[in-house]
């Protein structure tokens, strides 16, 4: 990632410019330690800082993270760093633990991206200023760090949460880099570790956030059982590894960040829980490039001015929103909702009364692995839909990287339209919500048609509003939820 000019760091550095937080890092030589533009202390000289476009370059040239503006939270804008597709898909990956553990390596990843590790690498150092492995231990050392802070876990449980291979690995790491063991990190705090284990913390986010917006959306697809949407919660059942437990997300306006509350047995899913939270509500988006970007186009710009911060709401599993999709074909959101709620009842697993931090909330999602062994789904519906989702079920248990960042959208796209049954709107659909491919757009959907004629007063084609969309590139997933909004 090219920096701005030193100069400009700095003064965004004197000004505590928060437009700045989450692009750039700054070592300060004369402390050894980086901080984000943000931070209370007092402003070092102009010749003792170093400007870095992420935590990890920071980390790699030896310095270590403030205590006082915590880097861990900063808003986590290395998703959408998209002048490398790959590489935002490649930190995807990563977040979920695709380097944690000696079995994964550089060159597995990148043979899941469809390049060489050489060539990986090169665009680390090239995006992110560090390697992929780098990066791998800055967000292992960070989400300790942020654990430690904003939770009363045991150091031990810290260290399994956080991908550490040992709790000697842990703590020889947080010696070698803050010079003082784990435990001297933590903020005297008299309150007790809660014995059902919730684990609460806060994921920051670059404003503006439109809330409302994102919680009209999953209210209105809310699967009985497994989700629900109460006043300003939202809260859903999750199963990671053959466990089972639940989560509730709330916005903290004032803090700019979502609020999480995770009841989990296990601690070791906790990085992955909380990159599922990222994805699903798009942490992640830089939205005032995204929004400058679409109010480009005369017609679009006031739709973006009616919605500021309108996100493009991800999907917690990728093969729960395929199903999800294939249900969705033909009908209303409001039917599709009634097939996946009798589909979770069917088929979904139990949760533990202990483990549901709503009442209403009683199954899992099915996995695909539970759909494909069944004999028979028992959903009433088209012969031809119950047939795909047998095969989406077959084709993820076959595959368990169906639903991740492969390759561009265009091969993304053909790779799910070899599954029978899944045509272009739902592999553009499965693309947009499961992949997070921010330039997917489903064309031929009603909804986008519909929004279109909002804008244009008259009716348009698929190939006419695709055409059209060429100008909302690399962003046309962000276009089409305000199109959807609009229509």
């Amino acid at each position: 990632m090219e920096l701005p000019d030193r100069k400009v760091c700095y003064r965004a550095f004197q000004s505590r410019d928060a437009r700045f937080d989450g692009l750039i890092f700054v070592g300060v030589s004369s402390t050894g330690i980086y901080c984000r533009p943000i931070c209370p202390a007092r402003t070092p000289k102009f010749e003792n800082c170093t400007y870095f476009g992420s935590a990890a370059a920071a980390q790699d040239a030896g310095f270590r993270p403030c205590l006082r503006c915590r880097p861990e939270t900063a808003p986590d804008m290395a998703s959408w760093r998209g002048t490398s597709n790959t590489v935002s898909r490649a930190l995807a990956l990563i977040s979920e633990g695709a380097l944690d553990g000696g079995e994964n390596s550089v060159e597995k990843l990148a043979g899941r991206l469809g390049l060489g590790e050489r060539q990986l690498r090169r665009l680390f150092l090239q995006h992110l200023g560090a390697s992929p492995i780098s990066v791998a231990q800055t967000r292992r050392v960070l989400f300790a760090k942020q654990l430690i802070h904003e939770t009363r876990m045991p150091m031990t449980e810290v260290a399994m949460a956080s991908g550490f291979g040992s709790l000697r690995r842990f703590n020889e790491t947080f010696r070698d880099l803050f010079h003082r063991p784990p435990s001297a990190l933590r903020r005297k705090n008299t309150a007790k570790y809660e014995e059902e284990k919730d684990v609460v913390l806060r994921l920051r986010y670059r404003p503006p956030y439109d809330w409302g917006s994102m919680l009209g959306f999953l209210r209105a697809r809310a699967i009985p059982g497994v989700e629900v949407v109460d006043g300003e919660r939202y809260l859903r059942t999750v199963e990671v590894d053959g466990a089972t437990g639940s989560i509730e997300v709330t916005h903290l306006r004032e803090r700019q960040s979502l609020g999480v509350k995770i009841r989990f047995l296990d601690v070791r899913p906790l990085p992955a829980i909380v990159s599922r939270v990222r994805r699903l509500f798009d942490l992640g988006a830089d939205i005032e490039t995204i929004d400058d970007h679409l109010s480009g186009d005369p017609a679009l710009a006031p739709l973006v001015a009616k919605r500021p911060g309108l996100r493009a709401p991800g999907g917690w599993d990728g093969f729960e929103i395929a199903i999800r999709a294939v249900l969705g074909q033909q009908i209303t959101v409001v039917a599709a909702r009634g097939l996946a709620g009798k589909l979770v009842a069917l088929h979904g697993r139990s949760v533990a009364k202990s483990f549901r931090i709503h009442p209403d909330l009683s199954h899992a999602f099915p996995t695909a692995k539970r759909l494909a062994s069944a004999s028979s789904i028992g959903v009433g519906m088209p012969a031809a839909r119950l047939t795909t989702l047998e095969t989406v079920a077959e084709a993820a248990l076959a595959d368990p990287n169906l639903f991740r960042p492969f390759g561009s959208i265009e091969e993304t796209v053909t790779r799910l339209r070899t599954i029978r049954g899944i045509g272009e709107w739902t592999a553009q659909y499965i693309a947009l919500r499961a992949i997070r491919e921010m330039d997917a757009f489903p064309a031929t959907d009603i909804g986008l048609l519909r929004g279109a004629a909002s804008i244009d007063g008259e009716k348009t084609t698929p190939a006419n509003l695709l055409s059209r969309a060429e100008s909302w590139r690399p962003w046309r997933a962000y276009a089409a939820q305000h199109l959807w909004a609009a229509g």
